[in-house]
């Protein structure tokens, strides 16, 4: 069940309207019941099953890392405990291309080759480590009610795309007593609306665009290429940005808060800043579970270290996102981008300094704009269908043979109006901090004239049709 399903603006109503009537000694049977029902509408069985058998299996490893004393034997049930998670996800993330592989190779047809999906497994299985992981480390106790656990698990509004909750911010709200708050319910409402307007109005409207292009990557060249290149590089931002709003939107409906996942990426000065900004949750797991151990580890190489732990780290994270060649191009290329920056540095510091542009606009723009650009460079390998139609576009960026009305005369005039609209209604709010001067405006005519404005464009403008989002993918 989609965010910007008609099926969810049903459901949502109904889970809230049975949450608010029930007692709080029952509101979380109601909110995990909701969780599998929500996660069942996909009509994927074995994803529910997959969801069981992490959560018992996260549940008992908790119990038991805490109960046990001998460190040896402690650290041998924490890696039980990871790798049957690793083990379960890379059984949905990648069976399916082993088997399309087999059956490429051998000729022969297992049933499994393109049916498996994981929606939400990638998602789950990486709270859950980080679940363990904590545990381990004595940052938390274990949650001894298996209802609770199996909440914290399955919390319908960052089930099956995130923000990756760690357990120390998540569980204790779930335990709060519910009492009804008109100003969470204010805000969560318009930061679910104003995700939906990021998901149908813009991001959707952007795909119209940019789908053409890259899914027929030889019909095209040069500046065709270089619009379509920023226009994803948009696309993708609003999409998951989108999807997180409308999760933060629902969760504080239910007075819960869960992680803001974005924040303002694209004005980042720097590739390390870049990962401070954008999917804020994800970044931080990387940053906590693989890079600080990973450097840790290799501390006595110093500079060396920190560069081969950065590297590993983001081919992993490539690798997360699925078997495509082009994630782990994608990742690697960030890996490369923040080795770069470590190695230089203390050299790009000396040089602003002679030149007396530290701390100046110009440095600030300038960086800006650098930083912008290799991230929708990479961007072309993580969009592009195949490595080669990647190369081929990088290969034929600055042709001059292009024709630059083809990507705009790809669609009616009335969509790229509706497009640049909506774009300058977005950046005339600025984001989640313009969302609550509006929430908290005083002035209640102002208040819904932004309220109507936004909900017009949501019903008039939406692109319905276009109803998956992005990041189901990983």
């Amino acid at each position: 069940m989609a965010f910007n399903s008609f099926s969810y603006f049903l459901f949502l109503p109904v889970v809230y309207l049975l949450f608010f009537i029930i007692g709080d000694r029952g509101r979380w049977l109601v909110l995990l019941l909701a969780s599998i029902a929500f996660y069942a509408a996909l009509r994927a069985p074995y994803l529910l099953a997959t969801l069981g058998v992490v959560t018992v299996l996260t549940y008992a490893v908790g119990i038991r890392l805490a109960d046990c004393s001998d460190p040896r034997l402690k650290k041998a049930i924490l890696w039980s405990g990871v790798a049957g998670n690793i083990l379960i996800l890379a059984i949905l993330k990648y069976l399916p291309f082993l088997a399309h592989s087999i059956n490429a190779a051998y000729g022969t047809v297992l049933p499994i080759g393109n049916t498996l999906v994981s929606i939400g497994v990638s998602y789950f299985t990486l709270q859950a480590i980080s679940y363990l992981s904590d545990i381990y480390l004595e940052i938390e106790e274990p949650e001894r009610h298996f209802g609770y656990f199996a909440l914290y698990m399955a919390f319908f509004p960052k089930l099956m795309q995130g923000p990756i909750e760690r357990a120390g911010a998540l569980l204790p709200q779930l335990k709060n007593p519910y009492a009804f708050d008109y100003d969470n319910m204010r805000t969560g409402m318009l930061l679910f609306t104003w995700g939906l307007f990021q998901k149908v109005v813009i991001a959707d409207r952007l795909a119209l665009y940019v789908n053409p292009i890259f899914d027929n990557v030889h019909q095209h060249a040069g500046i065709v290429f270089v619009i379509a290149t920023y226009l994803y590089a948009l696309q993708i931002y609003f999409d998951f940005s989108g999807y997180t709003d409308m999760a933060l939107g629902t969760a504080q409906m239910f007075n819960i808060q869960l992680t803001r996942n974005f924040n303002k990426p694209y004005l980042a000065r720097s590739i390390a800043d870049f990962w401070r900004r954008w999917h804020i949750s994800f970044s931080r797991w990387l940053l906590d579970y693989i890079f600080k151990p990973l450097q840790m580890h290799w501390r006595d190489w110093k500079t060396w270290g920190t560069i081969l732990a950065l590297l590993i780290t983001f081919f992993i994270s490539g690798l997360w996102h699925g078997t495509h060649w082009g994630f782990v191009v994608w990742g690697l290329l960030h890996g490369l981008y923040l080795a770069t920056g470590v190695i230089c540095s203390p050299l790009q510091k000396r040089i602003h300094s002679k030149l007396g542009l530290q701390k100046t606009r110009v440095l600030k723009v300038w960086q800006t704009l650098v930083t912008f650009n290799l991230v929708s460079f990479a961007w072309i390998f993580f969009r592009s269908n195949t490595v080669n139609d990647a190369w081929f576009i990088i290969l034929n960026l600055f042709n001059t043979t292009s024709n630059l009305a083809s990507i705009i005369l790809s669609q009616k005039t009335h969509e790229f109006v509706v497009l640049l609209v909506s774009l300058m209604i977005y950046w005339g709010i600025e984001t989640y901090e313009g969302l609550l001067r509006i929430s908290g405006n005083k002035k209640v005519g102002y208040r819904w004239l932004c309220y109507t404005i936004l909900i017009t464009m949501v019903i008039t403008c939406g692109c319905f049709e276009e109803s998956q989002f992005i990041y189901f993918r990983f």
